[in-house]
């Protein structure tokens, strides 16, 4: 086996220009661990934030000390994959040779590149056989993010839901995984977006650009806001008096606020950090397999046009995922 392989590096933060495709050491798996042969990956709202340290306001030296006070601690960024298992430690037993496996790997990233080890119990599960690495490689990072905060939540069958920002990787899932809870979906975005939204099974759609959602006199048990424009002072007006504000791309003042508002109100504000599972993940891949749960794409790279592929995630224009082919 070669013990180089190519992968998309940056060693400073700024532009999508500091990154660059370079040859590097490949791992090799320790005794639980597994090599993965990536054949796809994705550029995230995630990855742009650790190359670019744009953070949500109050969130900048936050960011500094979880990718790198000087320079990025991770150098490889990419937070899911979809790929092969090429090769197992001594002690692996859940996965084996030729698994086609995919999965997340949240701050730790690494998958922007041809081959990454993985604890065999980390968050990965066997691909659904009716998905292509691309689609499979584009279902955890808004699927795990979301299915933590609506459990948190406690979406109900029955229940109104609002999402903010509904187009993105983390809207998109929003939609499909509250509909599968049962609840009654109102998706927020611009109108060229609308349409899919409906397909996703959205029951209400609104144009963010013509309608004010949280002032057209309807009520929400839950508002998701995906999209950092829709603070709480901004919706609680919105809220049943039992409802539930899920800041995703919350601001600092709503973090700090969340213990005050959940002490002394019936109204609460569901933030924190989400811990996902390899059991989340294989959730998402029984609905997916299903058909219950599927990825949205809006544009493929390949790894040598990793740059452009950020450069279009910098446009905040992207609708679901943006993914980077690894592997032909």
């Amino acid at each position: 086996m070669n013990t180089l392989m190519k992968a998309a590096v940056y060693e400073r933060y700024g532009a999508p220009e500091v990154v660059e495709v370079r040859d590097v050491p490949m791992p090799q798996p320790k005794a639980n661990e597994v090599l993965i042969e990536i054949h796809a990956s994705t550029v995230s709202s995630g990855d742009w934030r650790a190359r670019s340290l744009e953070m949500p306001k109050g969130f900048g030296a936050l960011g500094r000390l979880v990718f790198g006070i000087r320079k990025p601690r991770q150098p490889i960024l990419g937070t899911e994959f979809s790929g092969r298992i090429a090769a197992i430690g001594a002690n692996v037993t859940r996965f084996k040779v030729g698994d086609e496996v995919f999965g997340f790997t949240s701050a730790e990233m690494g998958n922007h590149a041809e081959y990454r080890c993985m604890a065999e119990a980390g968050v990965m599960a066997i691909k659904p056989a009716n998905l292509s690495h691309e689609e499979a490689a584009a279902l955890s990072f808004g699927g795990l993010n979301i299915l933590g905060f609506l459990r948190r939540a406690d979406l109900k069958a029955g229940e109104r839901i609002a999402i903010n920002g509904a187009s993105g990787a983390i809207g998109v899932a929003a939609i499909q995984l509250a509909k599968h809870f049962g609840a009654h979906v109102t998706a927020v975005s611009s109108g060229a977006n609308l349409e899919l939204l409906r397909s996703l099974g959205a029951d209400e759609v609104v144009d963010y650009t013509t309608r004010d959602f949280t002032s057209n006199g309807a009520h929400y048990d839950v508002i998701l806001d995906a999209a950092g424009t829709a603070p709480f002072a901004r919706v609680k007006s919105a809220l049943t008096p039992r409802g539930r504000f899920i800041p995703v791309l919350g601001s600092i003042s709503d973090l700090l606020r969340a213990p005050g508002v959940n002490a002394t109100s019936q109204r609460r504000i569901v933030s924190g950090l989400v811990r996902s599972t390899a059991k989340d993940l294989q959730f998402l891949s029984e609905l997916a397999a299903s058909g219950a749960y599927r990825a949205v794409i809006d544009r493929r790279y390949d790894l040598a046009q990793i740059v452009e592929a950020h450069r279009y995630v910098d446009t905040g224009r992207k609708r679901g995922s943006v993914v980077v082919r690894v592997r032909g």
